[in-house]
């Protein structure tokens, strides 16, 4: 199981990719949209761990772009700005919607649930 984490907060998304490594979850990670999509692209990911809002692609549009490259890809939602209808939308397209600060241990979970 490949994961890729994509955040644009640099120091959270790289400590989260090295602490799931550490549980032995293959991690690598992206800050911005187009970054992910160019590793996609290039290479094999199962799940994608998606903040809601980032600069010029949030999380919805990279969704809905990473999906047409990997239709069996999984997703979870990650926002520090948890609004009802952010929540309401990314429930919708996600395994799970998060809220930031998130337990290593309740993502470890969620991804787990995702690939069942």
């Amino acid at each position: 199981m490949n994961i890729l984490l994509v955040d644009d907060e640099a120091e959270l998304v790289s400590a989260m990719a090295e602490r799931l490594s550490m549980r032995g979850m293959p991690t690598e990670w992206a800050e911005t949209g187009e970054q992910a999509l160019k590793m996609v692209k290039a290479g094999n990911y199962d799940v994608a761990v998606l903040d809601m809002k980032m600069p010029r692609m949030g999380g919805l549009e990279l969704r809905r772009r990473l999906a047409e490259l990997v239709p069996d890809m999984k997703f979870i939602f990650l926002s520090g700005h948890g609004s009802e209808e952010d929540f309401k939308v990314g429930s919708a397209e996600a395994e799970s919607y998060l809220i930031k600060p998130v337990r290593i241990e309740d993502l470890v979970e969620r991804i787990h649930k995702a690939m069942e």
